[in-house]
C-alpha cells in the first residue's frame, strides 16, 4: 500500500522524482501529518458512470505517455482500468521557451506530467518572486490545486521547448482523488483494527496511515523470508498469503523443507512480531548504554 506526499505551501510545485529536483527547498518525499484542507467526500463527487473523456493518441504518443507516467506516485494505487481511463483522458500540450504553464494564485484546471523539457518553479512572497527549484525532463505538478480546491501555489515556467501531458480537473478528481480517498479510508480502518496499535492516539494512527504503501505480489512470489532482517509489517489488502516455517524433524514439509503454519486474508497482518522484537531489544540496548 503506497503513495508519496509533499511538504508545505510550495508542495504543489515539487517534482515527482527526487532526481528531477535540483533545489533543497522543497522535498516532495518528506512525510508529514495529514493535510488539513477542504473536506472531501468521495461518495458526493462526480458519478463514475458519467461520460469518459478520451483524447485519441497514436501508438507513439501512448507509449511516451505510459513511460512518463510510470513513476508518478499519484497513479500507483490505480487499478488497470482506472489507469487506462487516466491515459485516455490525458492530452498533449506543447510549450515554448519562456511560456508560463501555470501561474501562482490562479485556479487549477489541469494536472501536468512532464514528457520532455526543463521548467523553473517560482514562488512569490511579499511581492517578490524567486526560483525555488526546477524540473529536468521528468516529474509532475499541479495536483494540490485540484485535490484541495486551492489556488496555484507556484508559477511554472518553461526554460526550453517541451511537451506536457495534461489531465483535466474533473477526471483527476473523479478517478485519482476519489480512489486515494477510498484507499485512505480503508487504511484507517485496517489500522484501527490492529490490536498492537490500540494504544496509539488518533493523531498517531493517522501518522501510521500516512506512511502506508501498496505493493503488489504475483501468485507464488515470496514476500519475506525466514531469517531476514525486519523493516516492515504487512496488512493483506486483497488475496491470500501463505505463511510457512522451516522446522527440524517435521514430516509434513514442502519441497524447501518448510511447513505451512497459517494463512492470512484481507485485513489480516503478519511481520509485526519481528519488528516488536527489534524495538524491544533496541530499547534495552539504549537503556544499557545510557546507564553506562
Amino acid at each position: 500500500m503506497q503513495s508519496d506526499s509533499e511538504d508545505g505551501e510550495e508542495e504543489e510545485a515539487a517534482p515527482a522524482d527526487a532526481g528531477a529536483f535540483n533545489a533543497p527547498v522543497i522535498n516532495r518525499f518528506t512525510r508529514r501529518a495529514s493535510v488539513c484542507a477542504e473536506a472531501y467526500n468521495p461518495d458526493e463527487e462526480e458519478d463514475d458512470a458519467e461520460s469518459r473523456i478520451i483524447h485519441p493518441k497514436t501508438d507513439d504518443q501512448r507509449n511516451r505517455l505510459q513511460e512518463a507516467c510510470k513513476d508518478i506516485l499519484l497513479f500507483k494505487n490505480l487499478d488497470p482500468e482506472q489507469m487506462s481511463q487516466v491515459l485516455d483522458a490525458m492530452f498533449e500540450k506543447l510549450v515554448k521557451d519562456g511560456e508560463h504553464v501555470i501561474d501562482q494564485g490562479d485556479d487549477g484546471d489541469n494536472f501536468y506530467v512532464i514528457d520532455r523539457g526543463t521548467f523553473d518553479i517560482y514562488v512569490k512572497c511579499d511581492g517578490v518572486g524567486r526560483c525555488v527549484g526546477n524540473y529536468d525532463n521528468r516529474g509532475s505538478f499541479g495536483e494540490l490545486a485540484l485535490m484541495y480546491n486551492t489556488p496555484r501555489a507556484a508559477t511554472i515556467t518553461a526554460t526550453s521547448p517541451g511537451a506536457l501531458w495534461g489531465l483535466d480537473r474533473v477526471t483527476f478528481r473523479r478517478i485519482i482523488v476519489k480512489n486515494n480517498a477510498k484507499k485512505r479510508k480503508m487504511y484507517e480502518s485496517f489500522i484501527e483494527s490492529l490490536p498492537f496499535l490500540k494504544s496509539l492516539e488518533f493523531s498517531e494512527r493517522l501518522k501510521v496511515v500516512d506512511v502506508i504503501g501498496t505493493k503488489v505480489y504475483n501468485d507464488g512470489e515470496q514476500i519475506i523470508a525466514q531469517g531476514d532482517s525486519a523493516d516492515s509489517f504487512f496488512i493483506v489488502e486483497s488475496g491470500e498469503v501463505k505463511i510457512t516455517m522451516k522446522r527440524k524433524g517435521k514430516s509434513e514439509v514442502e519441497e524447501n523443507g518448510a511447513v505451512e503454519i497459517a494463512r492470512c486474508s484481507r485485513g489480516q497482518y503478519f511481520g509485526e512480531l519481528a519488528l516488536q522484537w527489534m524495538c524491544k531489544h533496541l530499547k534495552g540496548f539504549w537503556d544499557l548504554a545510557w546507564k553506562l
